[in-house]
């Protein structure tokens, strides 16, 4: 029986005041999950003075890489897996770090302090940083496990996909959100006859507003892509392998492959099973401390306190699971350095640069600031009550930046002059 502890919150739980080393670390300390956020814990850590072992633990038979470029560059065939490594085997062996590749845990005792190794190994740990990501949510559909089916989040999906794409062939993917469309972008440049199947009245419809839909529909129709919206799929057709999607409608889209990005899941599983608080993710404070007074979380599994929008927010983002990582090697190091990041994020899609600052959700205004409908270059920023949310700058950089600083400085221009390309918002920083 696991014990309990007190919930995370948005101060240090009554009682779990981290270790003081006195600038001498104890022990170990455990990262489970290798990418992006490990990446970043294994650095952080050495720098804030942790001296104890350092042991990290993924289930792929490779170093953290880079998540985005699996979509874009990667599947294009453009970079290989030592291009988009996050860092070089060196820096590790710098870091003098214990990696344990290729191996799940398979158990956490949160009393004992152990984990259990799939191959029945058991690590013991002084702290344990949970960066377990996420994982593709799966489709339920007739046929959805034929071959040529694939979700696209790791280097072994897109070798998969890889050997069946290529000039003139057909791809369909499921899905109108980032991942589909920058799929289907890296595709079309590969000379594929490209489908985008959303089941949604429109494009990035979770995510974004009507106006910056419709222009990504108008770029992709443009680049070739037939992309079709309030779709109902019926199946996966095909015999040893997928040969097309049948719709409701009765109409057929043939296919040499399926891509299926209809988002993904956070990985909570282990931390749930040892008791630890769940709520949307793992529940974490702004130290990146759990329930668990030993046991934090970092990166898309985590459930936590943004202090610029007020509230708990689980992110998806790359940016999201470096900050943290910075947050929790502090922590574990026992320092107390709060997270307080502005939300960023990015996508590629043919010679477009989508740069978005902030959260969206909840906007009743969108200013757009340049010519969307027949230019791609733009930004559109998004308001509530007159308060400023978030900017979708594309191949504005400049845009991108003030806005970013605009929202950490709590500034909300006035709506007339965010739409006045001739007026320059530089100076409203004073």
């Amino acid at each position: 029986m696991q014990a309990l502890y007190l919930p995370a919150s948005n101060t240090s739980p009554a009682g779990n005041e981290p270790q003081s080393y006195k600038g001498k670390a104890m022990g170990s300390c455990v990262i489970v999950g290798a990418s992006h956020a490990a990446a970043q814990l294994v650095v952080s850590l050495r720098q804030q003075g942790w001296e104890g072992e350092i042991v990290l633990v993924g289930d792929e038979p490779h170093l953290p890489y880079h998540r985005p470029p699996l979509s874009k560059t990667f599947l294009s065939g453009d970079k290989g897996l030592e291009d988009i490594l996050i860092r070089p085997a060196s820096a590790y062996e710098k870091a003098n770090v214990t990696l344990r590749l290729g191996q799940r845990v398979a158990a956490l005792n949160s009393v004992d302090k152990t984990l259990t190794i799939d191959n029945g190994d058991v690590i013991h740990f002084e702290k344990l940083v949970l960066a377990t990501g996420s994982r593709a949510r799966q489709i339920s559909l007739p046929g959805a496990d034929k071959a040529g089916v694939f979700y696209l989040r790791n280097v072994a999906d897109v070798n998969g996909i890889r050997a069946l794409i290529g000039t003139g062939k057909r791809a369909v993917i499921i899905g109108g959100g980032y991942i589909g469309l920058e799929s289907a972008a890296a595709m079309r440049a590969m000379g594929m006859e490209v489908t985008v199947l959303e089941a949604m009245s429109r494009v990035l419809q979770r995510i974004t507003a009507p106006e910056i839909s419709a222009f990504y529909q108008r770029i992709h129709t443009e680049e070739g892509v037939n992309v079709q919206t309030d779709v109902v799929i019926r199946s996966i057709e095909g015999d040893a392998s997928v040969t097309g999607v049948q719709c409701e409608d009765g109409l057929f889209y043939p296919a040499d492959v399926v891509i299926v990005g209809i988002g993904i899941v956070p990985n909570i599983e282990l931390a749930e099973s040892a008791g630890i608080q769940i709520e949307n993710g793992i529940v974490v404070n702004e130290y990146c401390e759990s329930s668990h007074p030993d046991i934090l979380a970092v990166g898309d599994c985590t459930y936590h306190f943004n202090p610029i929008y007020g509230r708990q927010l689980r992110l998806e983002s790359v940016q999201n699971a470096v900050d943290q990582a910075k947050v929790a090697a502090a922590t574990v190091a026992g320092k107390r350095e709060p997270y307080a990041a502005l939300p960023w994020f990015w996508s590629d899609q043919y010679n477009l640069k989508l740069q978005i600052a902030g959260l969206s959700q909840g906007f009743d205004q969108v200013v757009v600031r340049g010519d969307i409908n027949n230019s791609r270059k733009f930004a559109a920023f998004y308001l509530q009550a007159g308060n400023l949310l978030a900017v979708d700058a594309i191949n504005s950089p400049l845009e991108f930046m003030l806005g970013k600083r605009l929202l950490t400085l709590g500034i909300s221009p006035d709506p007339s002059v965010l739409a006045d390309t001739d007026f320059d918002l530089k100076s409203l920083l004073g």
